[in-house]
């Protein structure tokens, strides 16, 4: 096996069970050759593989179906469809959160080891979403396919496939840093509803998430080093060249902070 080739297979799975399991075998993989290279003789990594573009990504099934976002329903948490249908929101999120993951590991050649073990960490942690969301839906009669959803993440992964500092800067910590900021909110409403089951997949979730961004601030720090760039002052020049999202407050500062986040960048974000 061959981690990033496998991470490509993966993310041509359409069936969300199967890639969430997949992408949990493959995070064990890939943990068990980086303990043990020498005992792991059936796996490697090869940085410099550069792999052909499939034409069928990202595999997804047929449901849910993908409508613009100003097509969606509010999603109140008061009734059990509406709560079912704001899980559902986020079980989409993170079952889009693995391909994310998925893509970055296959996609871009020649980064350093450790860039495509935290990627393959990212996937194998966002199916442990997927499927503790999927699980719970079934507990309120509804399944992951049963509600309409959008394809911004996706859209966005396509944007910066050519570039790495770009992705770094606009997917996880752009779009994947607003599950930092809305999460506490949905606690709050959940909470009140009752649900506490939901709200402590939520606390799992806003954990893990922390460690997602800081990998993508990591990553987005080093490459803008390499390149002799400004992280503050470059990150607006690609947020406007690639389209990205205006992020509207309020921000959940104590977890951007500890997602990596300099006092400069929060400043400016802000600002903007």
């Amino acid at each position: 096996m061959e981690l990033r080739t496998r991470a490509l297979e993966v993310l041509r799975e359409s069936d969300p069970d199967r890639k969430a399991e997949a992408a949990t075998h493959l995070l064990a993989a890939a943990r068990a050759w980086q303990r043990t290279p020498d005992a792991s003789p059936d796996v490697t990594l090869n940085p410099a593989l550069t792999l052909p573009t499939p034409a069928d990504l990202p595999g997804r099934p047929a449901r849910p179906r993908l409508v613009h976002p100003s097509k969606l329903p509010q999603r109140s948490p008061v009734s059990v469809e509406g709560r079912a249908a704001l899980l559902h929101a986020i079980c989409h999120i993170e079952f889009n959160a693995i391909n994310l993951a998925l893509d970055a590991v296959w996609r871009f050649p020649d980064m350093p080891a450790p860039f495509y073990l935290d990627w393959l960490q990212v996937a194998g942690e966002e199916a442990l979403h997927f499927t503790l969301l999927r699980d719970h839906l079934a507990t309120l009669g509804h399944a992951y396919g049963d509600f309409d959803a959008h394809n911004g993440l996706w859209i966005m992964t396509e944007r910066t496939a050519h570039s790495v500092l770009a992705r770094m800067a606009l997917v996880p910590r752009t779009l994947e840093a607003r599950g930092l900021d809305a999460t506490p909110p949905i606690q709050t409403k959940l909470r009140q509803v009752g649900d506490t089951a939901a709200v402590a997949i939520l606390d799992v979730i806003l954990r893990d998430e922390v460690g997602h961004v800081a990998i993508g601030n990591r990553w987005f720090h080093w490459l803008c080093e390499r390149e002799g760039i400004d992280p503050v002052t470059h990150y607006p020049e690609l947020a406007q060249r690639h389209q990205a999202p205006l992020l509207r407050g309020p921000f959940n500062l104590p977890a951007r902070r500890a997602a990596g986040f300099s006092e400069a960048e929060l400043t400016a974000l802000q600002a903007r």
